[in-house]
């Protein structure tokens, strides 16, 4: 499995991020991106008022939340009306204030520390703050927002990945052993080959792990996908993924995956 350095993700993540939004024009802003109901603009204001948030008492309405999407429709709607520019200092300040606080609590015990996410269940401190950012920074630029505009999806690094992946299971896990499926009875192996990637196996309680037994199903994919199609933004089918073993116990547990 790839070691990580969360907080070297989220920097690089960050940077990639204004790189590509500072040479937005007014129209591009103002396009529909792929998150439904949101502009280009819409989408960098919900990471701009994410990092933000950490930093207030707003940071009580997302942990405390029992719907985390509503949580961020209703942080975009109170800035919908905010000028492009506005939008991107925003994202800009308040996510070099989370780098800063995140690295400095990397290195303290705090790291460990479980906190709760709205419904998504309890993480440590450091996947929290750096994992949680990086994988929404890098979801929303490659899926949703250069997609949208036409223009190329920006390269990553296996780095990145691999934190956007650890993030991932992790919540996978929360959602699992919170809402287990009744059919969830034999454990699901998944490898999600290039850049970042690994194996991880599901167990009938739904707790993914960082091995690689097969599973009674084994599903491959590729890892840079897995967030697309792990967050239904797109069906898996259409996607480059395989289901050795039990295919059919392997496409059940595929169409179940939705992380948020």
């Amino acid at each position: 499995m790839f070691r990580t350095d969360r907080v070297a993700a989220l920097r690089r993540e960050r940077a990639e991020l204004i790189r590509f939004c500072r040479d937005l024009d007014d129209a591009q802003w103002r396009t529909p991106s792929r998150a439904a109901g949101w502009r280009v603009q819409d989408v960098v204001a919900h990471m701009g008022s994410a990092c933000h948030s950490m930093f207030t008492l707003a940071s009580l309405k997302i942990l405390r939340s029992t719907n985390v999407e509503r949580t961020n429709d209703a942080f975009v709607d109170a800035r919908r009306a905010w000028t492009p520019t506005r939008t991107l200092a925003e994202y800009e300040r308040w996510s070099r204030v989370l780098i800063i606080a995140a690295g400095t609590i990397s290195r303290t015990p705090l790291a460990g520390l479980n906190v709760p996410l709205a419904e998504l269940g309890k993480f440590p401190a450091g996947l929290l703050l750096a994992g949680a950012m990086t994988f929404d920074q890098h979801t929303h630029l490659r899926h949703d927002i250069a997609p949208a505009l036409g223009l190329p999806t920006p390269d990553t690094d296996g780095n990145r990945m691999a934190v956007v992946l650890e993030w991932m299971f992790a919540v996978l896990t929360n959602q699992l052993l919170v809402t287990r499926p009744a059919w969830l009875e034999r454990p699901v192996g998944i490898t999600l080959r290039g850049p970042g990637g690994g194996s991880w196996v599901v167990d009938a309680s739904g707790a993914a792990q960082g091995r690689a037994d097969a599973g009674a199903a084994h599903i491959v994919g590729v890892a840079a996908e897995f967030p697309e199609w792990g967050t239904k933004r797109v069906d898996w089918r259409s996607r480059d993924v395989t289901v050795n073993g039990d295919a059919d116990y392997g496409a059940r547990f595929l169409d179940a995956v939705n992380i948020v």
